[in-house]
């Protein structure tokens, strides 16, 4: 047994998946099975398993011999992480070749377990349930474009609509087209046509998933100076799409910014990746474009929880486990979560649903920075937690998020904090950020961080309209100056008379 050191959750056990595409392999050993999942290791090969399939009907040699080479260092890799179970998936190119069956039994020898070959409705199936684990909620239609195939699904929070399955991946899509540019936007035109789904996504999101899409999306980053680096719920809007992937459809390719930043052997397929992008959005009409980093691996591992682990909040779960892994108290964060919504229910501050899932992942992670100089505290937390990898939030969401903590360390009338995470937040973000950072920072001051106090604070309206935070008699030692200056900075954020109370003694007002 691999011993796990103190930065890994003790109560998970590893498993991983190898996934076999069109185009690349792929090896990803997971922590263990959650809600949110978290990779322990990963590594790829481009194998181009699909390449000339269109002519010969057979998978490519060469890349059938790298495969195997391949798999004999996954399956050791799996091993040597410690992954109890390994699952392997192999999708359009494997199921079509005549070759495949072949190709199939030689992988099960060298991998010593079943290959599980997916059908173009199990693809779109596992597809539609990687989107789904990963938004919250879904709600358009998913597209995951791989080497051989393209799959279309319709979902809706947790239901899955029709699905179609398409010869539209890369690598099909370029054979076809003998390498036309043009040919391929008519394929893709005509294909596309039979995919009537797409009709009933107009006004509402299109989900991109697959290597190919988030190489495009990662260009546009580079092409608008986006600021945060995060590919997962990435938006780009309908304009500005159709303008970059007509650049990128016109197959000048290495006159693209960024580009150097994706590999060479996939930036042959980037054209017909924006070519089929672009013609779904002239079939659908969507309202956006939505990166989902999430696809059929990861909807496989959702298909394997319980129901119960599936319906619960994705973003929630990975901050309470950094909340485990960092902070000092786990029990304490927990109780930062019941505080404050009383504490803004207090003052009158209404939430939507998000704003409240927001407010409580914040709080979860407010002590994850706690090892760090106390001088780089606000600036470690804000780029851990903008740069993690949670799903169920997105990119205006996790400056929230980022910004809190930041504000909670480096104070919340610093103006010079992170300006390019601020601009990605809206206005009533900001102000929410502040408000619970500077309640953060006076309920730190009462409790060093440890449990038991919180519970026993409590909000008292006073007849001169004031709001007085009162520690009861027990505690009346832990009043002072400190936490009464906390308050003041609390009071004007939020532009309140606010009062810090002992029950049945002094009182001093703040504001």
């Amino acid at each position: 047994m691999i011993s796990a050191s103190q930065g890994r959750l003790q109560d998970r056990r590893p498993l991983s998946i190898i996934d076999i595409g069109s185009n690349s392999i792929r090896l990803v050993v997971y922590e263990g099975l959650a809600r949110s999942p978290t990779t322990l290791f990963n590594e790829k090969m481009l194998a181009g398993l699909g390449r000339g399939i269109v002519s010969t009907g057979k998978l490519d040699p060469e890349g059938v011999t790298r495969s195997m080479e391949e798999f004999r260092r996954f399956r050791a890799l799996s091993e040597q992480a410690g992954a109890e179970r390994m699952y392997v998936l192999a999708t359009a190119a494997a199921r079509e070749a005549v070759n495949g069956p072949d190709f199939i039994h030689r992988a099960e020898d060298v991998l010593k377990t079943e290959v599980q070959v997916l059908s173009g409705r199990e693809e779109a199936h596992y597809s539609a349930l990687g989107v789904i684990s990963g938004f919250h909620p879904a709600d358009g239609i998913a597209g995951d474009l791989g080497g051989g195939s393209l799959e279309l699904v319709d979902v809706e929070g947790e239901a899955i609509g029709d699905g179609i399955t398409l010869p539209l991946g890369g690598l099909r899509l370029q054979d076809m087209a003998k390498n036309s540019l043009a040919q391929a936007a008519k394929i893709a035109r005509d294909e596309l046509a039979k995919a009537r789904l797409l009709k009933g996504g107009q006004g509402r999101p299109f989900y991109a998933v697959g290597g190919t899409w988030r190489n495009l999306a990662r260009l546009h980053m580079e092409m608008t100076n986006y600021p945060l680096a995060v590919m997962h719920h990435y938006e780009i809007g309908i304009d500005s799409a159709a303008n970059f992937l007509k650049q990128v459809a016109k197959g000048e390719i290495e006159k693209v910014k960024g580009i150097e930043g994706v590999s060479k052997n996939r930036r042959s397929l980037l054209p017909y990746g924006a070519i089929v992008l672009q013609e779904i959005m002239a079939a659908m009409q969507p309202s956006r474009i939505i990166v989902s980093a999430l696809g059929v691996r990861e909807g496989f591992l959702y298909s394997l929880l319980e129901q119960a682990e599936q319906r619960a909040d994705p973003l929630i779960s990975a901050s309470e486990e950094l909340a485990r892994l960092r902070s000092r108290s786990v029990t304490h964060a927990h109780e930062l979560v019941e505080w404050t919504g009383k504490t803004f229910a207090a003052f009158g501050l209404d939430e939507t649903e998000n704003e409240t899932r927001y407010r409580q992942a914040a709080c979860l992670l407010a002590d994850i920075g706690w090892r760090a100089h106390p001088e780089y505290r606000g600036r470690q937390s804000l780029n851990i937690i903008a740069h993690a990898s949670f799903i169920g939030v997105d990119h205006p969401g996790r400056a929230f998020l980022a910004l809190t903590n930041a504000y909670r360390h480096d104070g919340i009338f610093n103006e010079s904090i992170a300006p390019e995470i601020k601009a990605l937040a809206s206005p009533r973000y900001l102000e929410r950020a502040r408000v619970l950072a500077a309640t953060m920072r006076v309920v730190y001051l009462l409790t060093a961080a440890m449990p038991g106090i919180m519970p026993r604070l409590k909000w008292e309206s006073r007849p001169n309209g004031a709001l007085a935070l009162v520690l009861p008699a027990p505690l009346a030692d832990l009043y002072g100056e400190r936490p009464a200056g906390r308050l003041a900075q609390l009071a004007r954020v939020t532009n309140r008379r606010l009062v810090l109370a002992v029950e049945g003694g002094p009182s001093v007002s703040v504001k």
